[in-house]
């Protein structure tokens, strides 16, 4: 019972304080609230500094309240009505079928999309992600959920994620895995028709693997999480399942039947019947057995006949062309794992390899997971033009009888979830500019064309105060990595003021491979010496990225940036953030003026950041690969080359340099210093409005998603693709 010495304004009548509570843990509960700054500011008011230790998780943080005390908090900050409202609207987008999904959706509404992936990064106090593939899924089952698509996502429940990122003094990567607190994350256990809890199994030749299935809920979608930390495996199956992309190809063989086969499995027993599979990337490419096997079972169908229709159900998303990321595995290792299943199928080992073979009479050839994908799918898909090129390339080989150009694999080029990635003080600008509807059709040019008419001066002042809350953001996080490795007070004090808000700031955030080629503005250091301390016109760089545990060239381009700091010229014009995850990211991509992206095309499938940047205003300065190629038009940002590569690497690397400082010297660093009488940078400004208005809707993951049903998902299930409406 709540103390009625407390002063209650506004308590709406009724509302106990266990109620009270009650409302915000079910707003935690739901990943809804992610995507809603109104719901994230109450979390956040009622203890900002909790909020920012605890990761911002509101699990966690209510944790630390008791339903009395939630009351007083909320009676000192008026927030009865704020939470009621927030709990209605909850309530009413989950219990409401979208316009959208009215008029596109069709047969899937009985069968829905089952979308596979080994890694989803709805947001950074759900640690089951690692860089952009989980982003993308993320992003795409928000979008899923905003339109109204029936699907339901499948992966894997990592305890420990992917590794939290410190640099040890000497400015090498150093990896560290943590335990998540699972008890404060939004899960559910979710119970079969009879309300019995799941558990699945797949059988291998040495012992079977066990897996309980947990449940987030993602706005309308649920997320399905198969977890082996049970007692019934053996310590080396718990554990299957801790780390993301850690162990060797044994252990990922393992993640990836659980994934997979228990996947499938698992969609079984909570009685859904997928309409479509769609598979993100091949590793989840063994579900297609699975579904082979219950339809041979349920049906009594041949394996061919099956794999027909499983195949014709099947969208196959394929998104790196760097043959690293494309999972293979010996003939020992797949007989062990796939034996029992193979059995069940009733076709021989030498079968079974040749589903993931290219040659399938070359014995010595490994089993490709994205060979398996592209064979038992009918839809499979780059994820840009570009890509789609590269990709058709790529996989000739496996359709050599057709020409290059008709090789059937199309492109449906990524996008990112706008209400996730827009800072608040862009998102309020553009309600008080754009059409009421904007937000609700981010994916229809026209609702962006009233970027243009917005006040040169207001855009720049809310631009202005994103960058120093970026320019804030760093400070802090450098001060804690300088403070934790024992620097000198003298470092400290530098972070404390590294950075200036007025300078041009450039931005580059991603995985530390190789091929994105992350010290490329080294390529001349005098020269770019030059540039970032020119007296009138400075430039400064924001640098944040992971290399993979075993990447030794990443982890030292990673050193090589770090220990910039060390060095007079760059002290205070280079800074490396550690451990970047969405949040480093959002701050990013929100508060800088230059997205930087310069890998070796075409090796860069799509890109999302620099369209995480687009949201807010900051412009690309990019290769013209991935996303970028089909997106520049030379008014909406800046490009690096003109689009073509040398065969020897060493002179791309050179002529792409050269570019790269020509443009920042010549183009960018004039662009941005030209200030008019108002002192304003009203050519800057222009272009970033191009930039907003051009881009923002094609690269949405609502469009995304949409051009997914239409084009992929209905005609899977048996409906008709057609023309999304807007």
């Amino acid at each position: 019972m709540s103390n009625t010495n407390v002063p209650v304004a506004g308590r709406i009548a009724g509302l106990t304080a266990q109620g009270l509570y009650n409302k915000c843990l079910a707003l935690a509960g739901n990943l809804w609230w992610t995507w809603h700054p109104e719901v994230i500011e109450v979390f956040r008011s009622l203890d900002p500094i909790r909020w920012r230790q605890l990761g911002h998780n509101p699990i966690a943080l209510l944790r630390e309240f008791t339903p009395e005390r939630l009351e007083i908090r909320a009676a000192e900050l008026v927030l009865y009505t704020r939470i009621d409202q927030a709990y209605r609207r909850m309530n009413a987008y989950m219990n409401t079928k979208t316009p959208w999904a009215k008029r596109n959706v069709g047969v899937l509404g009985s069968q829905p999309v089952a979308y596979f992936s080994l890694e989803f990064g709805v947001h950074e106090s759900v640690p089951i992600y690692s860089g952009g593939l989980g982003v993308l899924s993320g992003d795409h089952i928000k979008s899923a959920s905003g339109l109204g698509v029936p699907l339901v996502a499948v992966g894997l429940f990592y305890n420990q994620g992917y590794f939290k990122q410190q640099l040890d003094v000497d400015g090498w990567q150093q990896e560290e895995y943590l335990d998540t607190a699972v008890e404060n994350l939004p899960l559910e256990l979710p119970v079969t028709p009879k309300g019995e809890k799941i558990m699945v199994s797949v059988e291998t030749r040495t012992g079977t693997i066990y897996a309980k299935v947990r449940q987030i809920n993602v706005g309308r979608v649920r997320l399905l999480l198969l977890d082996t930390d049970l007692d019934q495996n053996t310590p080396e199956d718990r554990k299957l399942t801790s780390r993301l992309y850690g162990g060797n190809n044994r252990t990922r063989i393992r993640q990836e039947i659980v994934s997979g086969i228990g996947g499938v499995r698992a969609l079984k027993a909570l009685g859904i019947t997928p309409g479509v599979y769609h598979l993100n990337e091949g590793h989840n490419a063994f579900a297609t057995l699975e579904a082979v096997r219950q339809r041979m079972k349920e049906d009594g169908v041949t394996f061919a006949e099956a794999s027909s229709d499983i195949a014709q159900k099947t969208v196959f998303t394929t998104h790196t062309p760097v043959p690293a990321g494309h999972d293979r595995f010996d003939s020992q290792l797949v007989e062990e794992h796939l034996g029992p299943l193979r059995d069940q199928i009733g076709i021989d080992h030498s079968h079974l390899m040749s589903l993931g073979r290219i040659d399938t009479s070359n014995h010595n050839e490994t089993f490709c997971m994205t060979v398996l994908g592209l064979k038992m799918s009918r839809y499979a898909n780059a994820v840009a033009s570009l890509h789609g090129v590269v990709s058709r390339r790529m996989w000739h080989c496996l359709w050599p009888q057709l020409p290059e150009e008709k090789v059937p694999i199309g492109h449906i080029t990524n996008g990112v979830h706008v209400p996730s990635w827009m800072a608040w003080q862009i998102n309020t600008l553009f309600e008080r500019h754009l059409p009421p509807s904007w937000s609700q059709d981010s994916y229809s040019p026209d609702e962006w064309e009233a970027v243009q008419g917005i006040d040169y001066g207001e855009l720049w002042e809310t631009h202005s105060a994103l960058k120093n809350l970026l320019v804030a953001f760093i400070r802090r996080r450098l001060s804690r990595q300088y403070r934790r490795r024992g620097e000198p007070d003298d470092a400290i004090d530098q972070a404390r003021t590294v950075l200036d808000p007025q300078i041009l700031t450039i931005g580059f955030g991603r995985r530390f491979a190789t091929y994105k080629r992350a010290t490329l503005v080294l390529n001349q250091i005098d020269r770019m010496a030059r540039i970032c301390n020119d007296a009138d016109r400075p430039v400064q760089f924001v640098f944040a990225g992971k290399a993979h545990p075993a990447d030794t060239p990443g982890k030292e381009f990673i050193q090589t940036i770090a220990n910039l700091r060390k060095t007079p010229q760059f002290a205070n014009r280079f800074v490396f953030v550690e451990d970047y995850d969405i949040n480093v990211c959002r701050h990013m991509v929100q508060g800088v003026d230059v997205w930087l992206n310069n890998p070796r095309r075409p090796l860069e499938a799509s890109g999302t950041s620099g369209m995480k940047a687009v949201l807010n205003g900051a412009l690309n300065l990019s290769i013209l690969d991935g996303w970028w190629a089909e997106a520049y038009d030379g008014t909406n940002g800046f490009a690096i080359s003109n689009g073509t590569s040398h065969a020897d690497d060493k002179i791309t690397d050179e002529r792409d340099a050269a570019s790269l400082f020509d443009v920042i010297e010549n183009e960018v660093v004039p662009l941005y210093y030209d200030i008019d009488e108002h002192g304003l940078p009203t050519r800057w400004i222009r272009r970033m409005m191009n930039s907003i208005s051009s881009l923002a809707w094609r690269f949405s993951s609502h469009r995304m998603v949409a051009d997914y049903t239409t084009e992929a998902y209905l005609p899977a299930a048996g409906g008709t693709s057609c023309k999304v409406e807007r």
